[in-house]
């Protein structure tokens, strides 16, 4: 990685902050001005610690940088909340994503935390091709079928059931009438459990909600026209998932097991 961060001479006050808060320790302090001493991973601790706005990250802009203050961004209380009600959604309303809700959990998405700070977690959302793809995937999905059984996979049985409810009565249990198709596409599986996970709480807080689907991306992976037809050939799917409103009220949240934890 090339030299990223600016430290503006005429800004800086020498404080250090940045300085102690550089985990690759790339930014040192001459003369009692803080300056770059190496590449660095472009995390933006340092602009996002300085009190004088005297770093910055040139090839990233300012524009959508926000002031925070010592008070959390969200109440405890509120967090847990949106956590407890989010369910796994299996009937959708009719009527698409609004783009705001798209754009929240795109920038969900690009604001999460990634392996080295490299940020190579791509976002493929279809909507307005939605139709076409569904009807693409249903064709392929018998010679996924034929794979999986040279594979002795478990997934035959479900997938062979599922295809012939489609074709025998229209049955759709693969997308559940979503409006809303999402891929996380990256090869850090951690890196597209987190973009995922923070996707869907954007769109928990829209009133939409979301369904992460394996059978999806076990039919995608590795299929050459889906992943053709999706811009995604030879990248590894971190998580698939259906979007939209909810069809269904949910009135309380569900129960769940004990914790399992261990505190030493």
């Amino acid at each position: 990685m090339g030299t990223a961060v600016h430290i503006d001479a005429d800004r800086c006050i020498g404080c250090g902050e940045c300085v102690a808060d550089c985990f690759p320790g790339v930014l040192r302090l001459d003369a009692g001005i803080a300056v770059v001493g190496g590449p660095c991973i472009k995390c933006g601790h340092c602009v996002a610690v300085c009190p004088t706005e005297a770093a910055s990250i040139p090839e990233y802009g300012a524009d959508d940088i926000d002031d925070i203050d010592r008070t959390p961004a969200i109440e405890p209380e509120q967090l847990l909340r949106a956590v407890k009600s989010r369910r796994s959604i299996r009937s959708y309303r009719e009527e698409q994503l609004d783009c705001a809700v798209i754009e929240d959990m795109v920038q969900a998405a690009r604001y999460t935390p990634t392996a080295r700070n490299r940020q190579r977690t791509k976002i493929i959302i279809v909507q307005n091709e939605l139709a076409e793809f569904k009807e693409r995937l249903w064709d392929e999905l018998p010679q996924v079928i034929e794979q999986l059984k040279q594979e002795r996979s478990p997934y035959v049985r479900v997938f062979e059931q599922t295809y012939r409810n489609h074709r025998e009565n229209g049955s759709d249990q693969l997308f559940f009438n979503a409006p809303a198709f999402v891929l996380v596409v990256t090869k850090n599986p951690w890196d597209g459990g987190l973009a995922a996970a923070n996707m869907e709480l954007a769109a928990v807080s829209h009133g939409a909600g979301v369904l992460h689907s394996g059978y999806l991306k076990r039919i995608i992976s590795g299929n050459e026209p889906l992943e053709s037809w999706l811009g995604i050939e030879g990248r590894e799917i971190a998580c698939c998932m259906l979007a939209g409103y909810p069809a269904v009220r949910y009135r309380r949240t569900a129960p769940r097991k004990a914790a399992s934890v261990i505190v030493r």
